[in-house]
């Protein structure tokens, strides 16, 4: 097996408003997530955010720690969320197993000395999305299951915008330190996520686009509200969410994506949100 990771510094919205397209992407874009028997992470000076993926496919990938983190196992001071996108599969955490079918969660607190991920079946590898935060206690590690998440929807199809919201890993389901994730599922029709636009200051965010059919893409917006810019992305990829950004986006067909955060509060209502006309 292999880990992979690269470090992404903080950029400051008077620097983004400089970027290039190519820098833009440099700084924000995660292009490749996933990589057969691997796993892959950005780690984002943002609230020392990690996003990254595991793919088991002939080998069972062990959850090592990275020089980064100076710690003696990756979990010593981090907790651990993730969302199998994938093939079924089984994460092992210090001897105790959980299955993970296709869009259900498992989170893992701090203090858990190992981790591995495997699949059931090489020819459909499970595909384990990951992010991790910094962590100040433990909290016990819980699957759950799309039919454990508090679920919303929101929008209308005359606005492009009808969308269920899975809380899957929140503190209205379960204790976290500061790691929240969840899952946004676009109806038929509809293609623009968080819209109205919205900014915390309080929190990051990363976005993870999946289920983008093939030969579409989603043009992710961020950005201050008065000065956006997008990132073009396609199936299976992820974009870095500052605090003071936007992150709206708009495909050319419906999708999913999973919208991971942490920061100062555990609040998920504490947005400041942005007039649609005042956009710029």
């Amino acid at each position: 097996m292999s880990t992979y990771y690269e470090s992404r510094y903080a950029s400051s919205p008077s620097e983004v408003k400089q970027l290039d397209t190519a820098k833009l992407r440099e700084a924000f874009f995660i292009e490749q997530v996933f990589e057969a028997d691997a796993i892959r992470w950005v780690y984002t000076h943002y609230d020392r955010y990690m996003a990254g993926g595991a793919m088991p496919v002939t080998d069972a990938l062990t959850l090592d720690s990275i020089d980064l983190l100076k710690a003696d196992y990756f979990l010593e001071r981090r907790e651990l969320g993730m969302i199998n996108v994938g093939g079924e599969g089984l994460v092992l955490v210090d001897g105790e197993e959980f299955e993970l079918a296709y869009k259900e969660a498992l989170y893992i607190g701090q203090g858990n000395r190992q981790v591995v991920f495997s699949s059931k079946d090489a020819a459909n590898p499970a595909k384990f999305y990951l992010n991790s935060t910094p962590a100040h206690q433990h909290y016990p590690t819980r699957k759950v299951a799309k039919t454990d998440a508090e679920v919303v929807t929101l929008g209308a199809l005359e606005t492009s915008n009808h969308r269920t919201i899975n809380k899957l890993l929140v503190n209205s389901v379960l204790e976290t330190c500061q790691l929240q994730m969840g899952m946004t599922e676009l109806k038929p029709g509809s293609v623009w996520n968080t819209m109205p636009a919205h900014t915390h200051d309080r929190r990051m965010e990363v976005y993870f686009y999946f289920e983008v059919p093939e030969g579409q893409s989603v043009c992710h917006f961020m950005g201050e509200p008065q000065e956006t810019r997008h990132i073009w992305l396609q199936n299976e990829q992820a974009v870095i969410s500052p605090p003071w950004s936007i992150h709206s986006g708009a495909g050319t067909s419906n999708y999913t994506f999973i919208w991971g955060m942490a920061g100062e509060n555990l609040d998920y209502g504490d947005m400041d949100f942005c007039a649609i006309q005042e956009l710029r």
